[in-house]
């Protein structure tokens, strides 16, 4: 008996499949992108010797400090992440005109009138290299639904209708009135 030759599979395609099948799977795969903080940055000055030192009034600045062990830290008092939210928003738009929170005053805004706000408010945020990411997250979360609240009982007064059904240019107006001003410094060892 004669021994066959075994035949050899021709493998020189092999190659352009596995490339054609790495670009279907790089097409088809959808990849989100909406995860993340969404904060707008300020424009960059466009003259580095024109900038100022800005000196802010204590009053005007809320003080929010996360520590290693994830304890949050308002104005020098121990809060809880739930309520944080309301006390932002007590400090953003300080409704008793109270002497210990930012300094008020009446403005025109187009679309809605005058209007008493705190322009000069800043919320300032430190957080530990420690902070977890989940509480830096709620943190921030709870910060931008104060503004958000703020935005949304101010567009049921005027118009009656929250503010993310509201048209463009309602939305920019109501934004301006309450502008969203978060400092965020560097991370650092908060709570040693």
């Amino acid at each position: 008996m004669a021994k066959r030759e075994i035949q050899e599979i021709n493998a020189g395609s092999m190659a352009d499949i596995a490339f054609l099948l790495l670009i279907f799977f790089l097409v088809t795969t959808t990849m989100d992108t909406d995860t993340g903080i969404l904060r707008q940055l300020p424009p960059m000055p466009e003259d580095e010797s024109t900038q100022e030192q800005v000196n802010i009034r204590e009053r005007n600045i809320f003080v929010v400090l996360v520590n290693r062990n994830n304890d949050l830290l308002v104005e020098d008092n121990v809060m809880n992440i739930r309520d944080l939210r309301e006390a932002t928003k007590e400090f953003i738009d300080n409704p008793n005109n109270d002497k210990n929170l930012p300094v008020k005053e009446e403005k025109y805004f187009e679309h809605i009138g005058k209007v008493e706000v705190t322009p000069k408010h800043v919320i300032s945020l430190k957080s530990d290299r420690g902070t977890s990411y989940e509480t830096y997250v709620t943190v921030q979360n709870e910060l931008a639904a104060a503004y958000n609240e703020l935005r949304d009982e101010l567009s049921m007064r005027k118009w009656g209708k929250k503010y993310k059904d509201l048209n463009d240019e309602l939305k920019e107006a109501v934004e301006k009135v309450y502008n969203m001003n978060i400092s965020e410094a560097e991370p650092n060892k908060v709570g040693e």
